[in-house]
């Protein structure tokens, strides 16, 4: 019998390999898409919470914890769902796109309108953590319908994308979507983007295992999301608008979301008669145009009695302590290190907050360094005769470094040899406690510093804490040749060295990068307060 050749392949079985292909990068890229947004959301909740409430590691805690644990519960909660891998991964999709797309401005309505707030935070990370920990399975299901494969194999394919999305979905966040359409509009166009990849990939690959009503149904529900998630974003502004003066007393004349912070300006008419303008960042006050000029008095000129020929401000952006300082003529240079130009661009261009500072940003011996003060100093040298420390009270993470060991040594090493250093230290009054851990900050680094308050009616007693290059604790005195200040006076200023007997020094640790127990004394006292 004479042998008879193979039969050639039809066209369908040389075109299935391809099909089989282009299948398998399609479901690999959606695993990339979704993994993604998935980190977005997470990325989102835990920025969110450190704007509203401050302790980013404290948020990150429970946003992470929550959501992992939720992830684990997620992937055990899919099996029966397997059996309808692709109507399901569907489904999970549009809900994560609601959900996660609606998180941050759920959560801020909750916390502007209703005093709560880690409840319903705990709520949706774990709801989230859920559909999260169901996504992979499913898609390890869809992925061995196209092809089957070993299963180590076929995990390694998923983990690859998977890990690779959250790489991206991790640098996008604070690098394209935070600072390009902030945190509402940013998690709403994520969350178009996750049910995109979900109801593509299913209508596309895997439209065979749907019915006709589950077409139907998947087909509404899209464009029902797709409604909700257009119209949310278009009314974002007007949303946060409300919300925002659901949190302020006095009306808001500005605000905006930096890549660090909340920055918020209030303008009302004061008791007095006057306009009372007042800055917020993230929520905390950080001076009333009413009674500012006492605190930023009191914070510059007993330090600048001495050589005062170059300056250097560390924070402070909104320059009213730039003010005081270029009130001396013989001032020939100030640096002013803060870390978001969001604030100084709003001294330098918003009419009231320029007219309160004297236009101070547009004085040709300043110059203004958008930069981390920590690693500012680390990165530059030079000497200064005088420096200003006006940070925001160690009430976060990100602040109490500034208030560490390891900070007042970099800063102390830039003082010329005569040099005179201040720092706004808080209330001696209502958290005595973290004043005086300062205190002991300072005297750790090595400086003996003088102590004294004013009171500013806005915030109530509150104090200072001078240095000088030599260690030892410098004579407090004002050159009035500048004067007459509003509110200090050489007497006044003498007083203000004169603590009550229950506010006085007190015995506390230092505050280090490692052990910032600033962080905690001031949580603390503020809550007891």
């Amino acid at each position: 019998m004479s042998a008879q050749a193979a039969p050639a392949p039809s066209e369908a079985a040389k075109a299935a390999p391809k099909r089989g292909r282009f299948a398998r990068t399609g479901l690999l890229a959606a695993a990339f898409t979704v993994s993604a947004c998935g980190l977005v959301y997470e990325l989102a909740l835990i920025t969110l919470g450190s704007y509203l409430v401050g302790n980013t590691a404290t948020q990150a805690s429970i946003v992470l914890s929550v959501m992992v644990f939720a992830m684990g519960l997620g992937a055990l909660g899919a099996k029966p769902f397997q059996r309808r891998p692709a109507l399901s991964f569907a489904v999970i999709e549009l809900a994560l796109a609601f959900l996660g797309g609606f998180s941050v401005l759920l959560l801020y309505a909750a916390f502007a309108f209703t005093s709560l707030y880690s409840l319903p935070l705990v709520a949706v990370a774990f709801v989230i953590g859920l559909l999260v920990g169901a996504e992979i399975p499913l898609l390890m299901e869809l992925l061995q319908r196209i092809r089957k494969q070993a299963a180590g194999a076929a995990v390694a394919d998923l983990n690859a994308a998977d890990y690779l999305g959250g790489l991206i979905g991790g640098l996008a966040f604070p690098f394209l979507l935070l600072p390009v359409f902030g945190q509402i509009r940013g998690a709403l166009l994520v969350g178009a983007v996750n049910a995109v990849a979900g109801v593509v990939l299913v209508f596309v690959l895997f439209r065979g295992d749907l019915s006709k009503a589950s077409k139907q149904l998947l087909a509404v529900a899209a464009g029902v999301m797709a409604v909700l998630l257009v119209g949310a974003f278009v009314y974002t502004d007007r949303f946060e608008t409300a919300a925002r003066q659901a949190l302020y007393e006095d009306p808001i004349v500005y605000s905006q979301d930096s890549q660090y912070q909340q920055v918020v300006l209030t303008e009302s008419a004061s008791p007095f008669g006057e306009n009372d303008l007042r800055l917020y960042l993230n929520g905390d006050l950080q001076f009333s145009s009413v009674d500012e000029y006492r605190y930023h008095e009191a914070l510059v000129h007993p330090v600048m009695d001495g050589p005062r020929g170059d300056v250097l401000v560390l924070g402070g952006g909104d320059a009213l302590a730039l003010r005081e300082i270029l009130k001396y003529p013989d001032v020939e240079s100030v640096t002013l290190v803060d870390l978001d130009e969001a604030v100084t661009d709003l001294a330098r261009d918003f009419d009231d907050l320029v007219e309160l500072n004297g236009d101070a940003l547009s004085d040709p011996r300043v110059r203004v360094v958008n930069a981390d003060a920590f690693t500012w100093l680390r990165e530059h040298g030079g000497a200064y005769d005088v420096i200003v420390v006006d940070m925001p009270d160690a009430d976060s993470t990100e602040t109490a470094k500034l208030y560490s060991v390891e900070f007042y040594a970099l800063a102390g090493a830039h003082l010329s040899e005569e040099g005179r250093m201040v720092v706004q230290s808080g209330s001696p009054y209502f958290a005595p406690k973290t004043y005086w851990t300062i205190a002991a900050t300072l005297g750790e680094a090595g400086y003996a510093s003088t102590p004294y308050w004013v009171s500013v009616p806005s915030f109530g007693d509150w104090g200072f804490l001078a240095v000088q290059a030599s260690g030892t604790a410098p004579e407090l005195s004002l050159d009035e040749s500048v004067g007459p200040f509003r509110s200090l006076t050489p007497e006044l200023l003498e007083a203000a060295q004169v603590f009550q007997p229950d506010r006085d020094r007190m015995d506390m640790e230092p505050s280090t990068l490692m052990h910032p127990i600033i962080l905690e004394i001031v949580k603390d006292e503020w809550r007891n307060y």
